[in-house]
């Protein structure tokens, strides 16, 4: 991955204090997996070049936090907020919008709905176009996701999911988001969306094979994506991802920075491999 051009003058103004940090939003984002008889797949979308942050890259189903997720009450299943606040190092409330905004966006992005009507079973079809309605009601924030649920009369299903890693996106940058990403299998009889309104193209791949393409500059990722690949690479099933997502530490991953002349360095401390180093005149006065 190269530095983007608008960096290292933004890295600069940070580093000089003349740039105040955007807050971070809340978001979540989930691996989908599914195997076959290759192996491991997840599910990846390259979100259009329009999009406003990440364009063109390859990235998994996720979104911000809508403040209606972590308000009121919503037909559940699984380990309560509570539970999740502890897992995600959060207090309940944001715990709630947290797992809520990474089924709600799944279901929004790739039509994959982790709810049921029960606790013990989950929706076998969302291919239908009352579903699709559904989909684009909650995308255009005409219907949140416990209205959904209680109109449908499901129950999110919190325990399909395993709780992954959390990446904070560095403080230069222009929008920001504090992201929690998760892991979880396609239910059986759903299938993923061919297309997406926020994507130009889906694809099931390999997570090895996912890192082959970054590293031969044919896929396009963030940081935390191609890091979350690189992780899944040695493991060979869902529930394998499950098992190693139980034992996964949460604390937050940003980058730092440094400034030493020309020279401009972002690392991601435990995360060396991704390093961006490199020497960039500083932008004359009035260009940032």
């Amino acid at each position: 991955m190269a530095m983007p051009p608008s960096w290292p003058d933004r890295i600069r103004a940070l580093a000089a204090g003349e740039l105040q940090p955007v807050a971070a939003r809340r978001a979540a984002t989930v691996v989908l997996l599914r195997e076959t008889g290759g192996g491991l797949q997840a599910y990846l979308l390259r979100r259009r070049t329009t999009m406003a942050f990440a364009a063109g890259m390859y990235a998994f189903p996720g979104g911000a936090v809508d403040p209606r997720d972590g308000e009121g009450r919503i037909g559940w299943a699984g380990p309560p907020p509570e539970e999740w606040a502890l897992r995600l190092g959060t207090d309940r409330a944001s715990a709630q919008a947290v797992v809520c905004a990474a089924v709600r966006e799944t279901f929004e992005e790739s039509g994959v709905l982790l709810a049921g009507p029960d606790g013990e079973s989950v929706v076998a079809d969302t291919s239908g176009p009352g579903w699709q309605q559904d989909r684009a009601d909650l995308e255009a924030h005409r219907l949140s996701f416990a209205e959904f649920l209680a109109r449908r009369g499901l129950v999110l299903r919190s325990d399909l999911l395993g709780a992954w890693a959390r990446w904070i996106t560095p403080e230069f940058e222009e929008r920001r988001y504090d992201t929690w990403f998760f892991a979880a299998v396609l239910p059986g009889g759903q299938r993923a969306a061919d297309s997406t309104g926020e994507a130009d193209r889906v694809t099931w791949t390999e997570p090895s094979e996912a890192v082959r393409g970054f590293e031969a500059g044919q896929l396009g990722m963030l940081p935390p994506t191609i890091t979350v690949l690189r992780e899944l690479a040695p493991l060979t099933s869902p529930r394998t991802v499950l098992e190693a997502a139980a034992t996964r530490t949460l604390a937050p991953v940003m980058a730092r920075i440094r400034v030493d002349g020309d020279r401009v360095t972002v690392r991601w401390p435990g995360y060396e491999r991704l390093t961006l180093d490199g020497v960039f005149p500083a932008a004359a006065d009035g260009a940032r």
